[in-house]
């Protein structure tokens, strides 16, 4: 059709802006032929939709149908379970950022709403599902942590602040072995007084940790690879009382008993001034 509007070249002006306005009206058409028609369904019928691509596992067709369900019918009954169904279709595609995005607009608009107890833990699994190995960065686990804790404090009657607790529990189990790792790094490399920081943290900050008798045994290493010998024997005594049958303490034992030494409590040190706190 737009080619036969150049057949004749040469026109008169009055021709040509004639031509030209046929041309934008041609345009005009083929473009509305091209776009697809806006049609406003029933609430029940959108929202039957997109629950079923939501089972089908059509997780993308699912979202685009419950944001439509929002878009078509704002003021109706289903408009904030879809923005929470579509975060969760998100969620469900791995598609992590965007479920975040639409649970932080729902948490918004909706902050007494009976399921936002849920939105907030979904939130949280958003983060702990991302949660990389201890060799790397750990900032997926701090996100999980703050918004872990958000649920149990918020809603501590809830399931979801149950299943929160025991998330946050591994989460900062998480945590403690990836400065478990680094501090075994820096032992094998002799770098004691680095390792010695890590394996204080874990002490300090990680106490409730399964880490903590390892980190018990590798100070006594670090502090007798230096000759700090009055808080070797000091950690060793720690670890001797708090975890008598664990096999680190049969180790770090082993090791004093090679230098004529025994584990023996030393008032002043860093290790019992920092249990006795922690106590």
């Amino acid at each position: 059709m737009i080619s036969g509007l150049f057949r004749h070249f040469k026109k008169t002006p009055l021709q040509r802006a004639g031509l030209a306005l046929a041309m934008v009206a041609t345009l005009a058409a083929c473009s509305s032929d091209d776009k697809p028609e806006y049609v406003e369904r029933p609430v029940e019928e959108l929202y039957s939709s997109a629950n079923n691509a939501l089972k089908a596992e059509e997780y993308k067709d699912a979202a685009r149908l419950f944001d439509e369900v929002e878009r078509q019918h704002p003021y109706s009954v289903w408009a904030s379970k879809a923005q929470l169904m579509a975060a969760y279709a998100h969620y469900s595609d791995n598609k992590y950022d965007d479920a975040i995005a639409a649970l932080d607009r729902f948490i918004e608009l909706h902050p007494g709403n009976r399921d936002t107890p849920y939105a907030y833990y979904l939130k949280g699994l958003c983060y702990y599902e991302q949660i990389s190995d201890v060799t790397r960065d750990q900032k997926m686990t701090r996100e999980a942590l703050t918004a872990l804790r958000d649920v149990v404090r918020r809603f501590p009657e809830t399931e979801y602040s149950r299943d929160a607790q025991l998330k946050i529990d591994l989460a900062t189990d998480h945590l403690a072995g990836k400065q478990m790792t680094i501090g075994r790094y820096y032992l094998q490399r002799q770098e004691y007084l680095a390792a010695i920081n890590r394996f204080r943290t874990v002490i300090g900050e990680y106490q409730t940790t399964t880490h903590v008798p390892e980190a018990l045994h590798r100070l006594v290493e670090a502090y007798l690879a230096l000759g700090v010998i009055d808080e070797a024997q000091a950690t060793a005594a720690v670890l001797g009382h708090n975890f008598p049958g664990d096999r680190w303490y049969q180790d770090s034992y082993a090791l004093l008993n090679g230098q004529d030494l025994e584990p023996e409590e030393v008032d002043g040190s860093w290790i019992s001034r920092t249990w006795n706190s922690i106590l």
